[in-house]
C-alpha cells in the first residue's frame, strides 16, 4: 500500500511506463534451460496433436458433420489460444531482459482472454450441439442445417474479440507510472491492474463483474444441457445406444471441466488475493496443460476421429488385411 501511495504521489514526475518486465518462473539459468525445454515439447505436442484434428476434419468426409466441424475449430482456437503466449514465455526463458513493450504486453492480454472467451462460446455451442442430436433427434437435420452451423462458428470466432475489448481498454487506461515488474510469466489482468498507480475499484468491480457473467452464464448453458442430455440417454431403451452417447459426451465434459474449473479458480474475484506462485500454476494450468491434454480426451475416446486420423496419416489398415486375420 505504501508504494501505490509513493507512486500515486510521484505520478506528475515520474514517466508513464513503456515496458513491463515479466519474471516468469525466477531460477537459475540451468533450470530456465529446462523449463525451455519442457515447455517447447509441450507446444510442440499441443500443436501436432491440435493440427492433427484439424486436418483430419478437413481432409475426412465422413467427418463433415457439424459436431466434428466445431471440434476442429475448437482445435483451430487452441492453436491460437496457446500461441498468444508461449513463444514470448520461451523467449523470456532465454532472455536476460524479460522484458515486453507496453502495446504488445495488452496485445497479448486481449488476444490471450479474447480466445479464452472464444473456447468458452465453443464449449456451450458443442454442448448445444449434442442436446439437439440426443434430444431432438428427429429434428437435427432440419435445425442443424448449414447456415445455422455456419453462423454459430462465425459467433464463436467472433463474440470473444467484440466483449474483451471494453476490459482491455479499461486497464490499459489505468496509470501506470512503475514499478513495472510482473510478478507472472503473461500479461495478465489481476498483477497488471496491481502494478497500477491508483487502486480503481471500479475497473476491478466492472472486470470481476464481466468474468463472472461471461463464466458462470456459459458453464450454467452447459450443465443445464448435459443435464438434459443424461435425462434423454438414461430413457435409452438400448444398451449400445447409452453406451455411444455417453462416449461423445463424456470427453466434451472432461474438457469443460478442466477448462472452468482452473479459470473460475483465478478471474471471477481477481481481488481475493491469490497468492502469486498458486496464480501462476492455475493460469498454467489452463493456458498450457489443458491444450496440450485436448486432443488427446477427444481423440482416445472417439472410434470415428482414431479412424479419420489413421486415414490422414496413411496408417489405416486395409479392410482385406483385417478380414483375412479374422
Amino acid at each position: 500500500m505504501s508504494s501505490r501511495l509513493m507512486n500515486a504521489s510521484s505520478r506528475e514526475t515520474t514517466s508513464s511506463v513503456s515496458h513491463f518486465i515479466l519474471m516468469g518462473f525466477p531460477s537459475s539459468p540451468e533450470m530456465q534451460l529446462l523449463y525451455f525445454g519442457l515447455f517447447s515439447v509441450a507446444y510442440t505436442l499441443t500443436l501436432m496433436g491440435n493440427t492433427a484434428i484439424v486436418c483430419a476434419v478437413w481432409w475426412d468426409r465422413r467427418l463433415h458433420t457439424p459436431m466434428y466441424i466445431f471440434l476442429g475449430n475448437f482445435s483451430l482456437l487452441e492453436i491460437c489460444y496457446v500461441t498468444t503466449t508461449i513463444p514470448n514465455m520461451l523467449a523470456n526463458f532465454l532472455s536476460t531482459s524479460k522484458s515486453i513493450s507496453f502495446v504488445s504486453c495488452f496485445a497479448q492480454f486481449y488476444f490471450f482472454f479474447s480466445f479464452g472467451c472464444d473456447e468458452g462460446f465453443f464449449l456451450c455451442i458443442m454442448a448445444f450441439d449434442r442436446y439437439l442430436a440426443i434430444c431432438r433427434p428427429l429434428h437435427y437435420p432440419r435445425i442443424m442445417t448449414k447456415q445455422l452451423y455456419t453462423g454459430l462458428v462465425i459467433f464463436g470466432w467472433s463474440c470473444g474479440f467484440i466483449l474483451f475489448l471494453p476490459p482491455v481498454v479499461l486497464i490499459s487506461q489505468l496509470p501506470y507510472c512503475g514499478p513495472n515488474i510482473l510478478n507472472h510469466f503473461m500479461c495478465d489482468p489481476v498483477p497488471l491492474m496491481m502494478l497500477s498507480c491508483s487502486e480503481d475499484t471500479t475497473t476491478q468491480f466492472i472486470y470481476s463483474t464481466f468474468n463472472a457473467i461471461f463464466m458462470i452464464g456459459t458453464f450454467l448453458f452447459i450443465l443445464c444441457s448435459y443435464a438434459l442430455v443424461i435425462l434423454a440417454v438414461l430413457r435409452m431403451p438400448s444398451e449400445a445406444g447409452k453406451h455411444k452417447a455417453f462416449s461423445t459426451c463424456a470427453s466434451h465434459l472432461v474438457v469443460v471441466i478442466l477448462f472452468f474449473g482452473s479459470v473460475m479458480v483465478m478471474y471471477v474475484s481477481p481481488g481475493s488475493g491469490h497468492p502469486m506462485e498458486m496464480q501462476k500454476i492455475v493460469t498454467l494450468f489452463y493456458s498450457v496443460i489443458t491444450p496440450l491434454c485436448n486432443p488427446l480426451i477427444y481423440s482416445l475416446r472417439n472410434q470415428e476421429m482414431k479412424a479419420a486420423l489413421r486415414k490422414v496419416f496413411g496408417t489405416e489398415i486395409p479392410f482385406h488385411k483385417i478380414h483375412q486375420k479374422s
